[in-house]
C-alpha cells in the first residue's frame, strides 16, 4: 500500500508515493542527517536529474535508502 505526500522541493510542490517502510526509512535517514525531510528529498532529486540514468523520484528515493542503508552496514 503507497502513502502519498506532498512535499516542496526546489521551489515547487510535488507529491511522492511510497510504501510506508521507506517512508520511515527515510525519515529516519532525514532525522540521522539532521535535515529537513524535503531537503533531502530534494537532494536526491537533484542527484537523480544529474544522472545518466533517468528514473522516477519514488525509485530514485528507494534506490538511495539502498544504497544509504546498505554503505552503512558494511
Amino acid at each position: 500500500m503507497l502513502v502519498k505526500r506532498s512535499l516542496a522541493i526546489a521551489g515547487h510542490r510535488t507529491s511522492l508515493a511510497l510504501e510506508p517502510e521507506f517512508w520511515a526509512a527515510l525519515e529516519q535517514a532525514a532525522r540521522e542527517s539532521g535535515k529537513p525531510l524535503a531537503r533531502l528529498v530534494a537532494e536526491i532529486d537533484k542527484s537523480r536529474a544529474d544522472s545518466p540514468e533517468k528514473s522516477g523520484l519514488a525509485s530514485a528515493v528507494r534506490v538511495w535508502l539502498f544504497n544509504h542503508y546498505t554503505k552503512e552496514s558494511a
